[in-house]
């Protein structure tokens, strides 16, 4: 009776945990489904607003370069405002460039090779042999 008892109670147990597994998934899914549906349509309103500005830009380089086109030749209205919009894209992309700092170098020019490879990953670098290994010679 005992083991016909423990068997009940172990087919239960796994009856349990396969169902609390699956109500577990289904609400993983449901949670991952919903933010999904967040992050589509977030993703989408941010390229239908990249498309706009872009429109706007070239909207404004037109008007730039039809003020420019009254007093000069059109070819040249053109090159000025292509050249003013490569200014202003150059200074962007300073100003994207300066937030960012630079690498540590890997390597001293000059010094010695760190106890550790950078970033403190893996194992410590082997010892460096004080001759170079002996390499065999082929004859031609």
């Amino acid at each position: 009776m005992n083991n016909r008892s423990e068997n009940l109670e172990h087919h239960l147990d796994r009856h349990l945990v396969e169902e609390l597994a699956q109500v577990a998934r289904e609400t993983v899914r449901d949670e991952l489904r919903e933010q999904s549906r967040r992050q589509r349509r977030t993703a989408l309103l941010y390229a239908a607003s990249g498309a706009v500005a872009l429109y706007a830009g070239g909207a404004v380089a037109l008007a730039v370069g039809l003020a420019l086109a009254s007093g000069l030749p059109g070819w040249a209205a053109a090159l000025l405002t292509a050249a003013l919009l490569g200014v202003v894209a150059y200074a962007l992309r300073g100003a994207a460039h300066g937030r960012h700092t630079p690498h540590p170098p890997h390597r001293v020019v000059g010094g010695a090779a760190p106890a550790t490879p950078p970033m403190g990953l893996g194992m410590p670098y082997p010892p460096m042999p004080q001759t170079p290994p002996d390499v065999p010679r082929h004859r031609a």
